[in-house]
């Protein structure tokens, strides 16, 4: 581990640290400017693009593998740009997310104290935590190798989970004969979370890439985080605590015979079948 580059990339973890926090406050000034504290989702996804091209460009007079350095910067600017984008113009025209505007709510002392503490600062460490394979793997200086090329395909079909998920919710939401129903079709019917298993595949695919030198074992805390938040905190168990009071029984059958997260063909219950025999 000697032939590691040390310095180079304790420099770079000040470097994108500084980034993290010049964007988050960025973010933060413009969200009070405007009175909308939810535009930080828009910006989660771009986050990374910014340290993964930081890293890129510092790294630039290390020793690290041209190869792998691209890869990985192509590869979170693809997801990261597409996920910021889909989420502004999914979020466009309709104001401030209720659950920060609930979080507001309870503001206690100075507005930027409160909103570092609960929201810019919390998101800004969570970015920086999650973006550590991309800044390791930019200092590797083995070719991509068979971990490389598992990485690219896991990244891949975590792409594929989360793109096409989202799209066939879009459509599904955009026909007002869908107004009230629960989307059961597609990937839907494999998976509750598609575009969740897709977005944790994602960074267990980032952190393959970083396996080029023993260090990247270090960085699986980047998919460990991401899957515990997007299953335990801000995405699966507050969005199904919202379904099953607003869709009752409807979404319990949902549940019934749908995987959670990790997809497989839907079980046949008994509901459905009272359905289908209609």
């Amino acid at each position: 581990m000697s032939d590691f580059p040390w310095g180079d990339l304790a420099l770079n973890l000040l470097v994108s640290a500084a980034a993290v926090v010049v964007l988050m406050g960025a973010i933060m000034a413009t969200a009070i400017a405007i009175k909308n504290q939810s535009i930080i989702d828009i910006f989660w996804g771009p986050g990374f693009v910014v340290v993964a091209l930081v890293s890129y460009l510092v790294s630039a007079s290390s020793s690290g593998d041209d190869t792998r350095r691209l890869v990985v910067l192509l590869l979170t600017a693809a997801w990261g740009l597409r996920l910021g984008l889909y989420i502004g113009n999914r979020n466009r025209g309709h104001g401030e997310d209720k659950r920060y505007t609930a979080l507001m709510r309870h503001q206690k002392g100075s507005l930027v104290g409160y909103l570092v503490r609960k929201i810019y600062g919390l998101q800004g460490v969570l970015l920086f935590v999650v973006s550590l394979p991309v800044q390791v793997a930019m200092y590797e200086n083995e070719p991509l190798g068979v971990l490389g090329v598992l990485g690219i395909v896991v990244w891949a079909i975590g792409f594929a989970f989360e793109a096409v998920g989202d799209w066939q919710l879009k459509r599904f939401k955009a026909d007002p004969s869908n107004a009230g129903k629960i989307m059961d079709r597609g990937l839907w019917a494999w998976t509750r979370h598609p575009n969740y298993f897709g977005d944790s595949c994602v960074w267990v695919g980032l952190w393959l890439l970083a396996l080029g030198h023993p260090i990247g074992i270090v960085t699986v805390i980047s998919p460990i985080v991401m899957t515990v938040l997007l299953l335990r905190f801000s995405g699966k168990a507050l969005l199904e605590k919202g379904m099953r009071r607003s869709k009752g029984a409807a979404y319990e059958d949902y549940i019934a015979r749908t995987s959670g997260f990790f997809p497989r063909p839907p079980r046949r219950t008994t509901a459905t079948a009272a359905t289908e025999g209609s």
